[in-house]
């Protein structure tokens, strides 16, 4: 699975942007000012990093084992605190490597560990199982028990912490009610009720019995779990048996866990069985007994684990009495803008505290981190801090009331649930910090939606928590299956979804003769309304994440209160500090200008040329040299021109140039000198021409749980463009994928995949595709395959440049080769004409002849002048020409009583490759 995995590591870490150069900037100018450079008052110990394997039993009284593994980091033999750190799904021991080093550092002994089932460890998934995951917990802390390095309260009683993101955050709380050890947790981004994560149920009086199947997510979840070899760890120890004997496509999952998904993803809504084996692995079902100082830090941007998840964790432990804290991170399991730094630092402060028992501060008792549009740079998103000093819930310290208009709409379930709405896709996390600058994609389709508009604010009004509002809905179905969403919908008409967050809703009942009337939850967010903006209330019958019904039905949807909006007046926001990199800006203006100045002629568009208007691509004099290599190339005086229907290799030693070519062929980077033209446009980051321009490179990610048509049919949604502009039918008649189109991409074979990935890339019949690497992980068949898919696109009249390694099939399904060597052009032309123009001649003899006989002609043959050499090939010789042309080798041969009865060109696109590019292969 190629789809990112935001459930394996939660930590967004920096990236090298005009900010931080600027900020970089800065801090050379202050040394260079002072003239001093302060030296670290004293080295950083050394952290040891002891590897090993722990025993365990399978389940408590069993007599197999599992085999965990696990890493002990510690700068030190002296007795300190203990944290254990817990991966997220999907990962392993090794994904926390440097933020155990960070609390090693910090002065404690951390402890982590793979999984049952991932990594190196043996045994299988649980979801955190009590009879599982969580013993192993307990087994980890005994371990601890007996290392020197981790102080105790007592004999047998270590000082031991616990902490991790996702499933590392739940395993923390589920640890944590299970082993008195534990004096202290901090789980990040996790779930405490898992039924009503995987089936979210927001109509009050309800529950996940009859709530909504989440079901990208949970395939997500499920097929990354399943996935992988299960006869035997990487280790090179024997896996538990019971791995190889469940159902098929179980994978690492125990049995039931496999049953209880095949069935809610079959039925498209949960069961009790369902429900109650969830419940096992929900931190919620053990409320009472967890009474350990508790930081919960929930996602904003997280459609997995809400913040309502973070709500119900922190009212049921502080009602237990013990110290709690919550900070609403902008960020999740959809991506976010604020790195993990703040959070780390504040993790450690946590355990400082309550551990080590320092009197340090350990923040407000409730945190929100705040985005407020773009800094006074442009550069990037203003991230603010709003603290509170008690956590008010999702209600809010005080409600504002919003009247919307409320008349009754009448709306579809489409049969199939499809085509469906769409509010977040698991994966395309950028949805989700798009809509926080108000840029947010969502998608509503008439007749499937009833919406209720406000009039506009007077003034501005800021959203914390969970709004609510009274809904009286009628069907013609028992169940009526909505999903309620609160828009900001601008003077201007345009609409933003915040967090890109929907709240599902089952009405049960609503088929009785005056339907039903039913208070329902909007989902929890921090949000800010702007003055003349309206809010929209949109009830959708149905959602792409979620399982809609087959059925058709028809729903009458009504308001029967107002808007109750929560609000958090006790909060204090941040100040908001003028950037560091501002200061330096004065002083940088007269260089940006002469800058700007010295690039304008070299970024000015050249007007079309008429008379490339049909030609698909032309290279003129095209070089790029990258900052640091002055004296070397990687593209250098390039020019090729491509012309319709052709089939075009780039071939070349690593190190050739192709790939910085293909980069600018795309306009993702600006040559130094030449031009490129398609259609007769010259390209440029941006430049509209390169609407026309499909491309493939090393893959891509499409949602496992979805059919190839429903992959294809979102991304088309996702460009904007209208659906008929797709050409969907003629792109998927060339990739040729017959029924497997209607199936689960879970179920494609690698080839499937890979011709499913360039008919995206053919979407909209682009008049130029550009194809990188496309038979890699390819066998023979499923190559053979690409292949034709790629000569059906070209007989269409469009044109295909591939870069390839694979010679023998660029000399296959190319009609023209570029070939490339040090930046430079070697060689370019048909295929015939190169492979074709080599020294190499095949000549046949009788099968009569006999070996010593062709022994004795290939001596003969090697002593003719115009002859570099001869030798024995099969039934025949192999010559190579030095002067003699074919013809007069044939003569001669004769002359000498050599009996030919054919002679030919030997030559392959490799020995031609190999004599162009010499010994830089």
């Amino acid at each position: 699975m190629n789809l990112p995995g935001p459930w394996r590591r939660w930590r967004a870490r920096g990236r090298l942007t005009r900010s931080r150069v600027l900020a970089g900037v800065l801090v050379l100018a202050a040394v260079v000012g002072l003239g001093t450079v302060t030296a670290v008052a004293g080295a950083q110990p050394a952290v040891h990093q002891e590897d090993r394997f722990l025993e365990m039993p399978q389940s408590p009284g069993s007599d197999q084992q599992v085999s965990i593994d696990t890493s002990f980091f510690t700068t030190g033999s002296s007795p300190r605190p203990a944290v254990l750190l817990a991966h997220g799904f999907g990962g392993s021991k090794a994904d926390e490597v440097g933020e155990a080093r960070k609390l090693a550092s910090a002065g404690y002994a951390v402890l982590t560990w793979s999984s049952r089932g991932f990594g190196h460890s043996t045994g299988q998934i649980g979801l955190d199982s009590p009879d599982g995951e969580v013993q192993d917990v307990k087994h980890l802390v005994d371990w601890l028990t007996n290392r020197p390095e981790v102080l105790k309260d007592k004999p047998g009683d270590p000082v031991v912490g616990i902490t991790g993101a996702s499933y590392g955050g739940a395993i923390s709380l589920l640890a944590a009610a299970a082993d008195p050890r534990i004096k202290a947790i901090a789980p990040l981004i996790t779930w405490w009720d898992l039924p009503q994560a995987l089936f979210p149920q927001n109509v009050e009086g309800s529950g996940p019995a009859d709530g909504v199947f989440k079901k990208l997510w949970a395939g997500i979840f499920f097929t990354d779990g399943s996935a992988g070899d299960l006869t035997a760890s990487t280790t090179g120890k024997p896996a538990p048996s019971e791995n190889t004997t469940g159902p098929v496509g179980c994978g690492r999952f125990t049995p039931d866990l496999c049953a209880m998904y095949n069935r809610v993803a079959t039925a498209g809504r949960p069961d009790a069985a369902a429900v109650a084996l969830l419940a096992k692995s929900s931190p919620s079902t053990y409320a009472s007994q967890i009474k350990v100082p508790t930081l919960v830090v929930q996602g904003q941007q997280d459609s997995l684990f809400p913040l309502e998840q973070g709500d119900e964790m922190a009212k049921a432990i502080a009602a237990n009495g013990a110290p709690v804290s919550v900070d609403w991170f902008d960020g999740g399991h959809d991506g976010g803008t604020e790195t993990s730094d703040r959070v780390d630092d504040r993790v450690i402060g946590w355990f400082d505290h309550y551990l080590k028992h320092q009197s340090n501060s350990t923040g407000p008792a409730f945190r929100i981190t705040r985005t407020g549009g773009l800094d006074t740079t442009g550069f990037q998103a203003v991230l603010r801090g709003a603290d509170g000093s008690s956590y008010p819930g999702l209600n809010g310290t005080a409600d504002t009331t919003v009247q919307l208009n409320s008349q009754p709409q009448t709306i579809a379930n489409p049969p199939g649930g499809a085509p469906p709405a769409i509010s977040t896709v698991p994966g395309l996390g950028a949805l989700a910090q798009a809509s926080q600058l108000g840029v947010g994609i969502s998608l509503d389709f008439p007749g499937q939606n009833a919406a209720f508009d406000s009039a506009p604010l007077r003034s501005a009004l800021q959203l914390t928590g969970s709004p609510t509002v009274s809904l009286t809905v009628h069907s013609d179905q028992p169940d009526a299956v909505l999903f309620a969403k609160l828009y900001d919908v601008a003077p201007d008409g345009k609409q933003t979804l915040p967090e890109q967050l929907a709240a599902p809703l089952r009405i049960t009942g609503a088929n009785a003769p005056d339907g039903r009337t039913a208070t329902i939850r909007l989902p929890a967010v921090d949000y800010n309304f702007p003055a003349g903006h309206r809010l929209r209330l949109v009830l959708a019958s149905t959602d792409l994440a979620y399982a809609s019904p087959n059925q058709p039905a028809t729903y009458q949807v009504g308001l029967a209160s107002p808007l109750a909006i929560p609000t958090d007046s006790a909060l204090t926001t941040e100040a908001t500090s003028l950037p560091s990199r501002v200061w330096v800006l004065p002083l940088l203006a007269l260089a940006v200008a002469a800058g700007l100045l010295l690039t304008v002629r070299r970024r000015r568009v050249p007007p079309p040329d008429p008379a490339l208007a049909h030609v698909p691509l032309r290279i003129t004099a095209l070089s790029k040299r990258y900052k640091g290599a002055a004296d070397r190339y990687a593209v250098r005086e390039l020019g090729f021109t491509v012309e319709p229907g052709q089939v075009l290799g780039l071939l070349g030693p690593n190190g050739a140039g192709k790939t910085t070519t293909l980069r600018m062929l795309m306009g993702l980077i600006r040559p130094d000198e030449g031009e490129i033209r398609i259609f007769g446009h010259a390209v440029r980051p941006g430049a509209p021409v390169l609407s026309r321009v499909g491309a493939f490179v090393e893959g891509a990610g499409f949602l496992p749980h979805l059919s190839g048509r429903a992959n294809l049919e979102l991304y088309w949604q996702a460009t904007g463009r209208p659906a008929e502009d797709a050409h969907l039918a003629e792109a998927l008649e060339i990739a040729d994928l017959g029924e497997a189109l209607e199936r689960a991409v879970r179920t494609y074979s690698q080839g499937m995949r890979q011709r499913l990935a360039i008919a995206q890339a053919m979407l909209g019949l682009p008049d130029l595709l550009i194809l990188d690497e496309p038979t890699n992980g390819l066998d023979p068949p499923q190559i053979r395959e690409m292949r034709e898919v790629m000569i059906r696109y070209a007989a269409t009249g469009r044109t295909v440049i591939v870069s390839s390694h694979l010679l023998a099939e660029v000399e296959q399904s190319c009609t023209h080769l570029v070939v490339m060597d040090r930046g430079r052009l070697v060689s370019s032309g048909a295929v015939a004409e190169i492979v074709g123009g080599g020294e190499l001649v095949l000549v046949g003899t009788p099968a009569s002849y006999g070996v010593a006989e062709l022994a004795a002609a290939a001596q003969k043959a090697a002593a003719l002048p115009g002859v570099g050499s001869a030798e024995v090939a099969g039934h025949g010789l192999l010559v190579r020409l030095d002067g003699l042309t074919a013809h007069q080798l044939v003569a001669e041969l004769v002359r000498l009583d050599v009996p030919v009865e054919r002679a030919g060109p030997h030559r392959r696109l490799e020995d031609a490759f190999l004599s162009m590019i010499g010994g830089s292969a």
